[in-house]
């Protein structure tokens, strides 16, 4: 043992030598190429002398890039990712002046500009050679990410044992449909996922909920329960509070009232990892969790995914030239995109190109490092997600070439999780899902001339704005109020009794929801159409919505459609009437969402085209999701042949069930086969509603 201790000493300190002599010459190599790095007195030197100054800065800047590179990112986790990625070339370039003003005699020197390339080609050699000698070490790098695990489970106060079954790793590509991932695979576009396919996995699809999105299904997915979650963003009128999934705030509210209603931690409580989600699921290990984004203990800050990517300044180089290259791509695309005057098409400047940037760089190359981190370290669970494909289809389209290119680099990162699985210390089932699809279509504004919020208002009687009422749907929304009111309606003019409020309209893809604060209960039908008489029939028969929920005092609640339809929830069925194109499975999911305590007093989904597969965002996508009608509705899981078949799934919590029956098949009954106090909401309907 103590002869085995000398030998990893001695090939450490090998490994510290064989580096800076490569980083020496690479130094002694620019100093040649760039005229403005210099290594030599102004009179000239000796080439041993030049070599030696070369050496004595590379080893400064080695060791600076050691002790300095990670107290200073450790220190940088309070600030925005966006702000520290662009960070990273300006701090590898300061380190690298200082260690060259540390040279005797004033020999190094280079402009600021200069010193930035120095120093990113510098990390990237010296990150290089230092991986090459650690393939010959043994697994030195499994040894070393094993050490650190035992080292956090030691000061938890963990086992740090496992039962020595297969460990399960679940990958989410955020916002990929079931049937975007067969044309993926059919057009060569994911070589990785086509040869799993029937090899070694089995594909399948599931439904989501009426709210089909990333907050109601990781939530489920994650936690056993996405009760009283009825869109991505909703006003609760018991508090006044705006929920937002995305909102760190909202994440960390959500996931304790789920926790409350299931009496369970989550799907990652036995030593797992929870990986660029939105909630932990329980687990002790968290990166870029948003529902864990105000912590600050030592142990779990969120960030601290950061902290162990960027630490490696290669890592940060090599980032940040990708993040700069995908800004690059996104103007590129969004230009060419305006001079072909695609149809349909959003404006794509602001901040989206840096967004995009980090989704689909920053926040992939810090999960897939984290999972492989945790794959090595032994993990018996790990969940991430990948928003990459999300973030652009939303902008881009679905079907659009940009997110092709998206779902060829996400294959790439699930092919290197692949080949790690075949080195780490235990076994990994590696089971990819997805939470949503996506919907292609126009946006209702681009469509129709105005917003929801206008149509609303229109509806309602109340100002809109000048371009709102031009519009054929503005115009003909006044003119309903005036017959309905047997009196013209003017700018600005209030037909409302009282000092009422305005109504809090929100969009949530081709979901609305239209919520009245100042009336502290849901609001019924007939008290909607006592206070705005045009409304809701303004709504149904508007040629950019299909249905519209409102709860009635005569018939309980009620679906409302074009042409005076009206059909009590408690009688809707599928492929008929109202919801005659949205699919098996969307009367109950309406049914569902009407029973929860914070539904919204009116929920709009809006059309469905199911011949094109189109609906109309209220929001600026032309890749949505968030409501009923088309992809968006049938996520996918592809799942080892090994495990148990899923059987039909409808709903994220079936999904949550199915991924704790394997865990269960893995690790045995130490997992529970149910949270504890589960409720069965389809089987069992909430009474407080």
């Amino acid at each position: 043992m103590e002869q085995r201790r000398w030998r990893r000493a001695g090939s450490a300190v090998l490994r510290v030598i064989v580096v800076w002599a490569v980083s020496t010459l690479t130094m002694l190599a620019l100093a040649g190429i760039l005229p403005d790095f210099q290594l030599e007195s102004d009179d000239g030197d000796s080439l041993t002398r030049v070599a030696m100054t070369a050496g004595w800065g590379a080893g400064a800047f080695g060791l600076l890039t050691a002790l300095v590179w990670p107290l200073v990112v450790r220190a940088l986790l309070l600030v925005p990712a966006l702000v520290l990625g662009l960070l990273v070339f300006f701090l590898n370039g300061s380190l690298l002046l200082l260690a060259l003003s540390l040279i005797p005699d004033g020999r190094g020197e280079a402009n600021a500009e200069t010193a930035v390339v120095v120093a990113a080609v510098m990390s990237a050699v010296a990150s290089a050679t230092g991986a090459a000698l650690a393939v010959r070490d043994d697994d030195a790098y499994r040894r070393r990410l094993s050490r650190l695990a035992d080292r956090r489970r030691r000061r938890s106060g963990e086992d740090g044992g496992h039962s020595g079954g297969p460990g399960t790793v679940f990958l989410q590509l955020d916002g990929v449909g079931h049937a975007v991932l067969l044309r993926a695979v059919e057009e060569g576009l994911m070589p990785t996922v086509a040869s799993w396919i029937g090899a070694t996995h089995r594909l399948d699809a599931w439904r989501t909920d009426w709210s089909s999105q990333t907050g109601a299904s990781q939530l489920g997915i994650l936690h056993g329960s996405n009760h009283d979650v009825p869109a991505f963003r909703w006003y609760e009128k018991d508090t006044g509070e705006l929920m937002v999934s995305n909102r760190p705030a909202s994440a960390a509210e959500l996931q304790r009232r789920a926790i409350e209603r299931t009496g369970d931690g989550g799907l990652l409580t036995l030593d797992g990892a929870s990986r660029g989600n939105l909630f932990s699921g329980g687990a002790d290990q968290l990166a870029l969790v948003l529902s864990k984004a105000a912590r600050r203990d030592r142990h779990n800050r969120s960030r601290a995914g950061y902290f162990a990517y960027f630490a490696d300044p290669a890592n940060a180089v090599r980032t940040a030239m990708s993040f700069v290259a995908e800004v690059g791509r996104e103007i590129g695309q969004s230009t060419r995109s305006r001079l072909r005057k695609d149809s349909p098409r959003i404006k794509r400047g602001g901040l989206y190109p840096l967004i995009r940037a980090f989704a689909t760089v920053v926040e992939r190359d810090v999960v897939v490092t984290a999972v492989i981190g945790d794959m090595f370290a032994g993990r018996t669970a790990v969940y991430a997600d990948l928003v990459a494909y999300d973030e652009v289809a939303h902008h881009s389209g679905p079907y659009g070439g940009d997110a092709e290119k998206v779902l060829q680099r996400l294959d790439r990162s699930l092919a290197l999780l692949a080949t790690v699985a075949e080195h780490t210390p235990r076994r990994y089932r590696i089971v990819l899902l997805s939470d949503h699809g996506q919907s292609p279509g126009e946006t209702f504004q681009g469509a129709y001339g105005l917003t929801l919020k206008d149509l609303v208002r229109a509806g309602s009687g109340l100002p809109v704005p000048r371009r709102a009422q031009r519009t054929r749907s503005g115009a003909e929304a006044r003119d309903a109020v005036r017959v309905v009111l047997h009196r013209p309606v003017l700018e600005g003019e209030e037909t409302r009794p009282g000092p009422e409020s305005d109504p809090v309209v929100l969009a949530s893809g081709n979901l609305g929801l239209i919520s009245f604060p100042d009336v502290p209960e849901r609001m019924t039908r007939e008290q909607l159409d006592r206070r705005h008489p045009a409304l809701l029939s303004t709504l149904a028969n508007h040629p950019g919505i299909g249905f519209l929920l409102v709860r009635s005092e005569q018939h309980g609640s009620v679906v409302l459609a074009a042409g005076g339809a009206e059909v009590p929830v408690a009688e809707l069925a599928d492929h008929t009437g109202p919801l005659k194109h949205f699919g098996t499975g969307a009367a109950d999911a309406v049914r569902r969402t009407d029973s929860f305590p914070h539904v919204a007093d009116v929920m709009v989904n809006s059309m469905y085209d199911p011949l094109t597969g189109e609906v109309h965002a209220f929001e600026e996508q032309i890749g949505s999701h968030g409501g009923l009608g088309g992809d968006q509705s049938h996520p996918f899981l592809l799942s080892p042949l090994d495990l148990s078949a899923p059987g039909e799934q409808t709903g994220a919590e079936d999904i949550h069930r199915t991924l704790r029956r394997w865990l269960r098949e893995c690790e045995g009954p130490q997992v529970p086969l149910d949270p504890p106090h589960q409720v069965t909401e389809r089987a069992v309907p909430d009474k407080t509603a």
